[in-house]
């Protein structure tokens, strides 16, 4: 589907750029995003990948991955029952989701394209995405994230009265999207289009640079002191979420207040919690986080061709006029719907691209008023949606998956899923 998806949106651009005379902006975008995905993307995140990787490294070879995942084994193997419960994939996918919903992204990404490298482990058909990998990215591409950090921060700089009121909205319209995204990813992997074919066991690889080798000594458990001294370190950042949860309190109800708190301790706790309790275990934490570390470029480099190829698509067809072209075709219909005209290409671009939906959003709350319907609208679609294609281009380009099966179908789907919901309690929540 991606074939066809990626042919439909170079070509539409040509031709629409050519038919409008804008061949000019076609070329200038052709360029900008091809720029764009090694300097502004994957550069960067070979960077921010680093960090992650070594962390992860640490978090692996101490063996705290392992108790994460443990502790959600039931739920995990039922959502991935053809991973093993103990395979380092599991724990990279806890981390992964729960980064998602915090809306931590820097971490999120990093520790989504570790567990892909461990899911890819486990693959007998290299080039192919296994069911567990498509589960994976459709809970990716309807995370429920608890607080739309980036709406609401829109909101209050435009002076709204009321800018979390969004919180409530967008929390129902990105479970709504998650709940029909492990749905429709569960139900299509049984179509023979996307099923599998059956094939002779094979042996999996289990190199180095996927999966940690198999430790042969058992890690020794702690000691009473430096159990204490993990406590006191946890207890530090306990109290520190406490007293960020109080000070916010006078603009938050005590819920949102403690999700913020958390959502702003939690990256420095991660980056000191690993290493702190891969040494208080007997790690070589310096040595193991280089060498977790050297993986980060290696797939910044792995992911460069896709991101190329599905960033300069989109630019093409956005500076030829397909969005404004498809917002005036589907016009006649919004009024049906209730989703107001200067809405429509958020919802189309929304998939595409994070930063320009962001950037749509912005205009939206200027043009319309940051207490508007259409402001409230757009920022709980923002909150209850994800970019689907650039995570599916980041996630698969990663361990090189050229056939994506029904991932795409039950990305979109749930993004479909996230716009409805949003469309229902935004009419019930701000017109009522």
């Amino acid at each position: 589907m991606l074939n066809y998806l990626w042919l439909g949106l170079i070509l539409c651009g040509v031709v629409l750029g050519v038919l409008t005379g804008k061949t000019e902006a076609v070329t200038a975008a052709t360029f900008d995003a091809a720029k764009a995905s090694l300097m502004t993307i994957a550069l960067p995140l070979g960077a921010v990948m680093a960090l992650w990787l070594g962390i992860m490294r640490l978090a692996e070879k101490s063996g705290a991955v392992e108790r994460l995942s443990s502790f959600l084994k039931p739920l995990l193997t039922r959502l991935f029952p053809d991973v093993p419960a103990d395979h380092p994939a599991m724990g990279a996918m806890v981390m992964n989701i729960a980064a998602n919903m915090l809306g931590l992204g820097n971490a999120a990404t990093p520790l989504g394209l570790r567990a892909m490298q461990g899911l890819e482990s486990l693959n007998p058909r290299p080039g192919t995405a296994t069911n567990a990998m498509c589960t994976f990215l459709a809970i990716n591409t309807s995370s429920v994230q608890l607080i739309p950090a980036t709406a609401v921060g829109i909101l209050a700089a435009a002076g709204s009265i009321h800018p979390t009121a969004i919180i409530g909205t967008a929390l129902v319209a990105t479970t709504c999207s998650f709940v029909t995204g492990i749905v429709s990813v569960k139900l299509l992997q049984r179509l023979p289009m996307f099923a599998l074919s059956p094939m002779p066991a094979v042996t999996i690889s289990t190199s180095s640079e996927t999966v940690l080798p198999a430790r042969t000594e058992p890690i020794p458990e702690l000691s009473l002191w430096r159990q204490i001294l993990l406590g006191a370190y946890v207890l530090l950042f306990g109290f520190t979420i406490a007293h960020l949860t109080i000070s916010g309190q006078a603009q938050n109800s005590w819920a949102i207040a403690l999700i913020q708190s958390i959502s702003l301790v939690a990256i420095p706790f991660l980056i000191g919690f690993f290493p702190l309790y891969a040494a208080l275990r007997g790690v070589a934490v310096y040595e193991e986080f280089i060498e977790g570390a050297k993986e980060g470029i290696q797939v910044a480099l792995r992911i460069f061709p896709y991101l190329v190829a599905i960033l300069v698509a989109i630019g093409i067809f956005r500076a030829a006029g397909g969005i404004d072209i498809l917002t005036r075709l589907l016009s006649p219909v919004l009024d049906l719907i209730g989703l107001p005209p200067q809405v429509l290409p958020l919802v189309l671009i929304r998939p595409m691209s994070g930063s320009a939906a962001t950037g749509l959003f912005a205009e939206i709350v200027k043009a319309c008023g940051p207490d508007s319907y259409a402001a409230h609208l757009s920022g709980t679609i923002l909150g209850g949606t994800e970019t689907t294609l650039y995570v599916l281009a980041v996630y698969f380009g990663s361990v090189a998956i050229r056939k994506g099966r029904h991932a795409l179908t039950a990305g979109l789907l749930a993004d479909v899923a996230g716009v409805a919901a949003s469309l229902v309690i935004c009419r019930l929540v701000f017109k009522s």
